[in-house]
């Protein structure tokens, strides 16, 4: 599940991430996205990963999908975990386009949002 949090950055969105993601998640994001930025306008999303119920690879694509036309609004992506599976698939994000992520242990929080602002 998704928890849409306040931002230290007006062109981030920052998501707290429970369990496991679901198509529902990736909706709430998409209208955050829409009423919040114009369709032309980039943003940035951190993820905070906490208590991941066996969040699988698949569920994790399921709940960061969002409508073809927001990939070209999508910057960067910062992740913040603890678990290397995760970090490994925030390196995979690297290969779509237009899309910079980086992983960000639990500690590295404010590098995380000092990184998004760059």
């Amino acid at each position: 599940m998704f928890e849409i949090l306040p931002s230290q950055d007006p062109n981030t969105v920052a998501l707290e991430v429970h369990g496991k993601a679901r198509e529902e998640d990736a909706n709430k994001l998409d209208q955050y996205v829409e009423s919040n930025f114009e369709n032309n306008e980039d943003f940035n999303v951190i993820a905070i990963f906490d208590e991941l119920d066996g969040t699988t690879f698949k569920g994790l694509v399921e709940g960061m999908k969002f409508d073809t036309k927001r990939w070209d609004q999508f910057n960067k992506l910062a992740v913040v975990s603890e678990k290397s599976s995760i970090e490994k698939f925030t390196k995979l994000g690297d290969h779509l386009p237009g899309i910079t992520s980086k992983h960000f242990d639990k500690s590295e929080q404010e590098e995380a949002w000092k990184w998004l602002k760059q």
